[in-house]
């Protein structure tokens, strides 16, 4: 039974596998204008189906947003009754049916016409009511749905959110989509906290967070002052510029190397090319230089190199920066 269940999945993966192969192999002039008709849009692309289509539109509709292209789904039943009011002049129409023939466009596709307004058709019927009226027709030719019957969509929106998505992402490349941009699309998740959060808004500051000890400071101070900010100071000069660091790594060396360490300065210890950040490097930045260098903090410097702040490992994992 359990190798039935999962031969039965591969199954159906595979038949959607050869769809997408289909539809890649397909792709033609019909696509490239269709790119181009998006690219020229001065309002906003409308995205329509019913059913199961209905459900890929809103997903390639949320898709184009996320990207940074206007986008709206407009749902077929519900236009009849009002919300065509939100076609603008200056919009494209992407409407997707699998048949090709949902009642809801017989009424839509024509309203289309009257406002000039260019339509794209996704459907797997080329013949159909929505392949003659659409300006242009991205067919998707489909030998199976992957259902025992060969009924539900399944292959069939598989493709066509695949094709969605490939519309979506050249386009978005041909506007010039930057991650900068990304981040500022996703302020809220992963994409915008490793491109918008900065070191300055991460870091630990004041003297009761930022580890700071002479060059002549007893081994005792150094530790003490490691105990009490999370194993780790930074080092200073007379005037206050850093020179150095020390962590709980370079204390536990010096204690294979010598039992004498309370004979030493923190000078005698520290690492003398010390890593840093500026407050206003991103924290993705610092992670990346914390991982690089197999290490657990930096100090934050300012211009004069003077120790301001100190950022944690821990807290941009708490964040989610990493």
């Amino acid at each position: 039974m359990k190798e039935q269940i999962i031969n039965r999945a591969k199954e159906v993966i595979n038949t959607e596998l050869e769809a997408l192969k289909e539809l890649e192999n397909s792709l033609n002039d019909s696509f490239y204008k269709a790119v181009m008709q998006l690219l020229n849009c001065k309002g906003r692309i409308v995205v329509s189906g019913v059913g199961k289509s209905g459900i890929v539109g809103r997903k390639i509709s949320a898709t184009l947003n996320a990207v940074g292209v206007p986008s709206v789904f407009l749902h077929p039943s519900e236009s009849l009754h009002g919300e065509l009011g939100m076609i603008q002049k200056d919009d494209v129409f992407i409407a997707i049916s699998k048949s090709g023939q949902s009642e809801e466009f017989n009424v839509i596709l024509p309203f289309m016409k009257r406002l000039g307004i260019p339509i794209i058709g996704i459907t797997t019927n080329p013949d159909s009511e929505l392949g003659r009226e659409s300006d242009t027709l991205i067919p998707i030719k489909i030998d199976k749905e992957a259902c025992p019957y060969n009924i539900v969509p399944t292959s069939s929106t598989t493709a066509m959110i695949a094709l969605g998505d490939a519309l979506a992402i050249v386009l978005a490349e041909l506007r010039g989509l930057n991650m900068e941009q990304l981040a500022t699309l996703h302020p809220g998740g992963t994409i915008g906290k490793k491109y918008w959060l900065k070191v300055e808004d991460m870091m630990l500051t004041g003297p009761q967070h930022v580890p700071i000890v002479h060059r002549h400071a007893s081994m005792k101070e150094v530790i003490l002052e490691m105990t009490q900010k999370r194993g780790i100071t930074s080092v200073v000069d007379d005037g206050g510029v850093l020179i150095g660091v020390i962590t709980d790594g370079d204390l536990r060396r010096l204690l294979e190397k010598t039992q004498d360490i309370f004979k030493l300065k923190a000078k005698d210890v520290m690492n003398t090319n010390p890593k840093t950040v500026t407050k206003d490097e991103l924290a993705a930045t610092a992670a990346l230089k914390m991982e690089n260098y197999g290490i657990t903090a930096l100090i934050v410097i300012d211009e004069q190199l003077k120790p301001i702040g100190i950022i944690h490992l821990h807290d941009l994992m708490r964040a989610k920066v990493i």
